[in-house]
Parts: structure tokens; C-alpha cells; sequence
């Protein structure tokens, strides 16, 4: 008996030391594949021979540094150019921390895609500042990278709800959806027809803070109000863009003086962001007809509607699934249908970037498949592309027809 029992204990401690000699491989495989990744990235090309980029302008406020990496990583593939801002509020420290936490990241780290603005400006809620910073990031991407074709603005509780393969590919034939049709073309949701705007957003004179004071502080509004602008006509819409390269440059640079004049005209505004880019695309003869009446975002509103959208969550998802949109707001910081949309529609791991046809390592519990990565020029949309494929033939057929264009 004593034999037996020191022969069951024998065979107890070989079986625990087999299992952990299997675990610590199982774990330096792990620590190989995010610590070596390919050395040298794979060549981006651009042109209209290749699927577009995008460079996506992403703003949080003061602890939003973990939602804005999580965002990042929903949205993120090596031919896009990529430009974090923290509000000026926010920590040197929590900055520094994302910084960090970037370089975590193999593909981030060899393609060097990703920047975070270092001294960040600060906004005040409905003044101009907003136009200032987003302005700004425009200037800083034009600058740094001269191949995307495209500007995303997003804030810290947007999600995707179509993978980066997805937002450039049609499911059907793999045909591209926006070079299907002109890369000047800009996303952008306006009308004229103000209606209550008019008095409440464009009428009163505001002073933002933001834009001369070192503190944080509220619009300023004047004793007097102004008439509305007969040199030009006023548009509002959406604050969320998806701005062409084109007419971004166009706004940077300024070849004639109406970029420069409604800035001065916006910058007393109400909310400006909302009435900016609109007004000076539909009053310039040359990007008039470049508008396509949307923001590709899905959103859940009051009627009449309040300052901001509803927070979506679970009981929204089928929705969402069936608004064909590529982007969503606004959310709870973790709230649990951000889980859902990365299992069920980005297929996105935890602390991951989303799987595109780039991403060639393996997908294992303990392995990131885009460690590793192929040919970045190749992709491969997922299930929901069909989805925003449907939006964006729709929008086209309006756009062809003229009939939702800077009216």
C-alpha cells in the first residue's frame, strides 16, 4: 500500500511538471509572436489602383484615454494615418500612459501610423474651439502622411460597426466601395433649411473662452444679435464628418478667401462645428457638388431632438446591425453591446486590433493574428459590408440624381 501511494504521488508529479513544461511554451510562443513581429512592414501603395485611406482624427476628454485606445484599435489598418487628442484637461500623465500603450502594439510600433497630439488645445462645448482643433488636425495629417483620401472625425464614444476591409470593400466581388465612385466626393449631412437653428444657433454673438483663456470656461454671449448673412447662405448639419482629402486642402490652404471668411463669421457661432464645413462646401462653386447628405453614423434621437443622441446599448444592437451605418453613437464607456458589436461584427479579441486580410498570424486564444501580417494592399471584408454596401448604393443613386446636394 505504501508503494502504491508513492507510485500514485510519482505519477502526480509528472503529470503537473509535463503540464507546466507545456504551459511555459504555450506562453513563449505567446511572448514571441508580440515581441517579434514581421521586421520590416509591407510596402503601402496608394492610387486608384488601390483601395483608399483614411486619416481619422480621434477626441477624447480627461480619463477617455482607454476608450480612444479601444476605439483605435476597432478602426485600425496599416494604410490608414491615425491623430489622438486628449483634451487639454486632461493628465500629462494619462497622455503618457497611451503613448505607452501604443508602442504595446506590434503593428502600431513597425508602421508608425499612429500620433498623439503632445500639447493639446482646449474646447469649449458650443464654441469655435472645436472648428480650431479639428482645423488643426487636418493641417498636422496633410503634413504627415500624403496618401490617405479621406478625414474621419470621431470622439471617444463612437464605435465602428463595419471592419476597416469592410469600409473599402464591397462583400459581393470585392470591388471598392468608395473608389467606386470619386475620392473627392465628402460625407457630410447639411441643409438650408435652418428653421429654429436660425434664431438659437446663428442670430445670437457667443466669445469662446477656449480660444484665449488658459482655464476652462463657458461661452461668453453678447447683448446684441445679428441678422442672418446675405454674402453667402448658411447651412447646418451633423458635426461628424468624412471630409475629402481635396477639400480639406482646400480649407488649409484657402486659394480664394471664403475659407477664411466664414471661419471669422463661425467663430461667433453657436455650436459652429455644426454649421462650418457645411456652409463653405455648398457656397464653393467648385466642391458644391461634391456633398453626399450623410454621415454614414447611426444615431438614436429625441423628436424633438436634444443636445445630444441617446447612449445606445443591447436593445439597440439589431438596429445598429440593420442601419447599414459604418459608425455609431454615442456609448457608455464599457458599456456591454461594445462587446457584442467586437464579437459578433468586428470579430475583434480583447486588447486587439480587428483581423483584416493584413493580419497573417494565427488566431488563437493566446496569440494576436495581426502580430504578424502580410500584404496590406489586399483586403478582405467581413458579413456587414453587405450592409453598408446597400447605404452607400443608395446615397450614390442620390448623389447622381442631385436631389439632397447643398439644398
Amino acid at each position: 500500500m505504501v508503494m502504491m501511494g508513492a507510485e500514485k504521488r510519482w505519477l502526480f508529479t509528472l503529470f503537473i511538471a509535463a503540464l507546466l513544461s507545456l504551459l511555459l511554451l504555450l506562453l513563449l510562443t505567446s511572448l514571441s509572436t508580440f515581441t517579434s513581429p514581421k521586421p520590416f512592414p509591407s510596402t503601402i501603395h496608394h492610387g486608384s489602383h488601390y483601395p483608399p485611406s483614411f486619416a481619422y482624427f480621434i477626441t477624447g476628454n480627461t480619463n477617455d484615454g482607454d476608450r480612444i485606445l479601444r476605439l483605435l484599435l476597432a478602426v485600425y489598418h496599416p494604410r490608414n494615418r491615425y491623430l489622438l487628442h486628449l483634451s487639454a484637461e486632461s493628465a500629462d500623465e494619462e497622455r503618457r500612459r497611451l503613448v505607452s500603450q501604443l508602442k504595446s502594439v506590434p503593428a502600431i510600433r513597425v508602421f508608425g501610423n499612429v500620433d498623439v497630439v503632445g500639447k493639446s488645445d482646449r474646447v469649449t462645448y458650443m464654441g469655435a474651439s472645436k472648428i480650431a482643433i479639428t482645423l488643426r488636425a487636418a493641417a498636422i495629417l496633410l503634413r504627415l502622411d500624403g496618401g490617405w483620401n479621406w478625414f474621419v472625425t470621431l470622439s471617444a464614444q463612437d464605435y465602428p460597426l463595419v471592419t476597416q476591409d469592410g469600409f473599402c470593400l464591397l462583400l459581393s466581388d470585392l470591388s471598392h466601395v468608395f473608389s467606386s465612385v470619386s475620392r473627392d466626393l465628402n460625407f457630410i449631412d447639411h441643409t438650408s433649411d435652418l428653421g429654429w437653428k436660425e434664431s438659437q444657433r446663428f442670430h445670437p454673438i457667443v466669445v469662446d473662452p477656449g480660444l484665449y483663456l488658459a482655464r476652462r470656461s463657458q461661452i461668453f454671449h453678447a447683448t446684441e444679435k445679428r441678422k442672418t448673412p446675405d454674402a453667402f447662405k448658411v447651412f447646418t448639419g451633423s458635426p461628424w464628418v468624412i471630409l475629402s482629402r481635396s477639400f480639406l486642402e482646400y480649407c488649409i490652404l484657402g486659394w480664394d478667401n471664403l475659407p477664411r471668411t466664414l471661419l471669422m463669421y463661425f467663430t461667433n457661432a453657436v455650436l459652429s462645428e455644426e454649421g462650418y464645413f457645411h456652409s463653405l462646401i455648398c457656397n464653393s462653386p467648385e466642391f458644391m457638388n461634391t456633398t453626399v447628405n450623410s454621415d454614414l453614423r447611426y444615431m438614436i434621437w429625441d423628436n424633438p431632438p436634444k443636445m445630444e443622441p441617446h447612449f445606445l446599448n443591447i436593445s439597440d444592437f439589431n438596429q445598429m446591425i440593420e442601419s447599414g451605418a459604418a459608425f455609431a453613437r454615442q456609448f457608455r464607456k464599457g458599456d456591454p453591446v461594445l462587446d457584442m458589436v467586437d464579437e459578433k461584427i468586428l470579430k475583434r479579441g480583447r486588447n486587439q486590433a480587428v483581423p483584416g486580410a493584413w493580419c497573417s498570424g494565427r488566431k488563437r486564444w493566446w496569440m494576436d493574428p495581426c502580430s504578424q501580417w502580410g500584404d496590406v494592399n489586399v483586403m478582405k471584408p467581413g458579413f456587414q459590408a453587405k450592409k453598408f454596401e446597400e447605404t452607400i448604393t443608395g446615397l450614390v443613386d442620390d448623389w447622381n440624381s442631385q436631389l439632397n446636394q447643398c439644398k
